[in-house]
C-alpha cells in the first residue's frame, strides 16, 4: 500500500470552489462566444445588406434616367411631324394643408382629417385615383397640392421625414428600422422607400402611411393670397409640376 503525501496547511485551508460558482463562470463562457458569433455574423450581413442597397438605388437612378430620355425622345419625335407629345398622368400628388377649419363645412373638415392633414402647413404623398380626386375637389380651398419630381420627393423624405412608430413620430434614424415594419413588402431602405412613392409602386399604400404627416415651414416670400385659386393668382389648388418651386421654398 502507498504511502499518503502529506497534506500541507495551505491545501487544507484552500475552499472548493462552489458546483454552482462553476456553472455560471461556464455559462458566462459560453454567452461570451454566442455573442462574439453573433457579431460577426451581425456585421457580414449588414455588409451584404449595404451592397444591396447600393445597388438598388443605383437601378433606380438608372430607371428614372432612362424614363427622362424616353419622354425627351416622344417630345422630339412629335415636333417633328409637328404633332404634341401629352404625357401619361400623374399617380401621386404631394397634397398640403394651407388654412385652418374655422367656420368650415364638416365635410371638407372631414376630408382633411382622412388625409391626415390636421394641421397647417401638414403635407402628405396621396395616390390618385378617381375617390381621391374628389375628395381633393371638396377641400379644395383648404388645400394645396401638386405633382412632385423624384428631386422633391427625395428631399421631403430626407430632410422633413419621421416614420410612424406604434402610433408616434419618430425620425428615420436607420435603416434597419424600415426594413423592420416595411421588409415584408419589399423595402429595406430608404432610396425604396423613396422609389415606392414616387413611382406609385404596390406598396404605396404602406409606404406613405409608414410616413408621419410631414410639417413644413410657411415659404420664402409668404403666400400670395390664401383665400384665391391659384390660377386667379392665390395660393389653393392644383398647382401641377409648379408645386415643386413651392415645396422648395418651405423645406
Amino acid at each position: 500500500m502507498a504511502p499518503k503525501k502529506p497534506v500541507t496547511k495551505a491545501a487544507a485551508k484552500a475552499p472548493k470552489v462552489p458546483e454552482t460558482l462553476l456553472k455560471k463562470l461556464k455559462s458566462k463562457k459560453e454567452r461570451k462566444v454566442r455573442l462574439a458569433k453573433a457579431l460577426v455574423a451581425n456585421k457580414k450581413s449588414r455588409a451584404v445588406k449595404r451592397k444591396e442597397m447600393f445597388k438598388r438605388s443605383e437601378k433606380y437612378l438608372l430607371n428614372h434616367k432612362r424614363f427622362l430620355r424616353r419622354e425627351l425622345a416622344l417630345k422630339k419625335d412629335a415636333a417633328k411631324t409637328g404633332n404634341f407629345y401629352v404625357p401619361a398622368e400623374a399617380k401621386v400628388a404631394f397634397v398640403m394643408r394651407i388654412r385652418g377649419i374655422n367656420g368650415v363645412h364638416p365635410r371638407p373638415r372631414k376630408v382633411m382629417q382622412l388625409l391626415r392633414l390636421r394641421q397647417i402647413n401638414n403635407g402628405v404623398f396621396v395616390k390618385l385615383n378617381k375617390a381621391t380626386i374628389n375628395m381633393l375637389r371638396v377641400a379644395e380651398p383648404y388645400l394645396c397640392w401638386g405633382f412632385p419630381s423624384l428631386k422633391t420627393t427625395r428631399q421631403l423624405v430626407y430632410k422633413r421625414g419621421h416614420i410612424k412608430v406604434s402610433g408616434q413620430r419618430k425620425p428615420i434614424t436607420d435603416n434597419a428600422v424600415i426594413e423592420r415594419w416595411l421588409g415584408k413588402k419589399g423595402i429595406i431602405c430608404v432610396e425604396d422607400l423613396i422609389n415606392e412613392i414616387h413611382t406609385c409602386g404596390p406598396a404605396f399604400k404602406y409606404a406613405a402611411n409608414f410616413l408621419w404627416p410631414m410639417k413644413l415651414s410657411n415659404p420664402l416670400g409668404g403666400w400670395r393670397k390664401k383665400n384665391l385659386h391659384w390660377v386667379d393668382g392665390g395660393d389653393y389648388g392644383n398647382r401641377e409640376a409648379l408645386v415643386n418651386k413651392l415645396v422648395s421654398r418651405m423645406i
